[in-house]
């Protein structure tokens, strides 16, 4: 009988090298994290209300301790991190409280606003810009927007709302005359966006995680969300964009190379992808090297896990090949390929992992 597939692990007779990166090149700063209580451990992630955390409802932080958090980070090279979890009022606070004001220049809180207004009568888009004005002072270091805008968010006729809609057009103009970068993560994987079938190279995942797919009902399709992203970047040329997961688009890095190019607010993250990266090595080496003043190193995992962060190390700093991309046993969580390593010189190395966030965040 034929073993089914997910009992199917084999094991590669390759004999490589694996190099050992146990520090980063320079000190890192870690640009994309979640350390509040808004992701933390749920699963449902469009479900979620974050009001519900602003009326003060008790949910569990993602980092239970922070001093051991501060430990880890020490042990791995990290200098500095971004919790992108602030929301805005008294969660903010409490997010700064927690982080940024008992530990200076070890965390940076981004902050949200209650994009879900759009869906309420007498909607005002002055008020979000009111709010963000308000989280700058208290001292919110970014504006972080998530993929429910484009996803999730629906205005008072139940449409969905698109991250280029002119209602909100207020907001990221405020947050360039504010000093504020944007954080913005827009669509998912192309793969989400397909029918789950025998075609689709993320089929397990989303089998374990149906409510990932967004290729039935009234969602866009991926390329009507990149044209949204476009045109907000093409909007708002004052305001900074942090396009997470190398530009929203890693599976063509062409694309990404020509938003870049084009656009001279948009900065790139490589949170969350080395799976897509390291399955076209040369390509994503020459798009990092080409735009290395315009890409961060985040690795959007929490609690942050020290072996990650040296499998990042290893990745993009040795030559290694065919190796996991996630250094957890099992198989693979996104698709089943391996990877190989970017080899990035010092030149390169140096701004993404430190030098580009402490610009760009306005870090001394």
């Amino acid at each position: 009988m034929s073993p089914a597939l997910d009992d199917w692990l084999p094991q590669s007779r390759l004999v490589l090298p694996s190099t050992d990166v146990p520090l980063p090149l320079v000190p890192a700063v870690d640009a994309h994290n979640h350390l509040g209580r808004w992701l933390g451990l749920w699963d449902d992630w469009l479900a979620l209300d974050p009001a519900e955390l602003v009326r003060g409802a008790e949910r569990p932080w993602s980092v239970a301790d922070v001093g051991a958090l501060i430990a880890s980070l020490d042990e791995v090279g990290v200098e500095a991190i971004v919790n992108l979890d602030g929301l805005w009022g008294d969660e903010l606070e409490r997010n700064l409280d927690r982080y940024d004001r008992a530990h200076p220049d070890r965390f940076v809180t981004f902050c949200h606003v209650d994009l879900r207004a759009i869906g309420r009568p007498g909607f005002d888009g002055d008020a979000l810009v009111e709010s963000l004005r308000r989280s700058r002072d208290a001292g919110a270091r970014g504006l972080k927007i998530w993929k429910d805008l484009g996803l999730g968010i629906r205005d008072e006729s139940g449409r969905l709302v698109l991250p280029d809609d002119e209602r909100l057009a207020p907001v990221f103009a405020a947050a360039g005359e504010l000093g504020l970068p944007v954080l913005i993560h827009t669509g998912d994987p192309v793969a989400f966006f397909e029918p789950v079938d025998g075609r689709n190279e993320r089929l397990e995942e989303l089998l374990e995680k149906p409510e990932w797919s967004f290729c039935s009902g009234d969602f866009p399709s991926f390329a009507r969300l990149m044209q949204s992203l476009e045109a907000l970047l093409a909007a708002h040329p004052g305001t900074t964009f942090i396009v997470a997961h190398v530009g929203c688009h890693p599976e063509n890095l062409h694309w990404v190379d020509r938003m870049l190019t084009t656009y001279a607010n948009m900065v790139i993250d490589v949170s969350g992808r080395m799976a897509e990266l390291g399955r076209q090595p040369r390509a994503a080496a020459r798009l990092i090297s080409k735009h290395r003043d315009r890409v961060l190193f985040g690795i959007d995992n929490f609690p942050p896990p020290p072996p990650l962060y040296r499998h990042w190390y290893r990745f993009l700093e040795s030559d290694d090949e065919h190796f996991p991309y996630s250094p957890d046993d099992g198989p693979p969580s996104q698709g089943r390929w391996a990877v190989s390593a970017l080899n990035l010189p010092a030149d390169v190395l140096e701004p993404v992992y430190r030098t580009n966030a402490r610009r760009v965040l306005g870090l001394s």
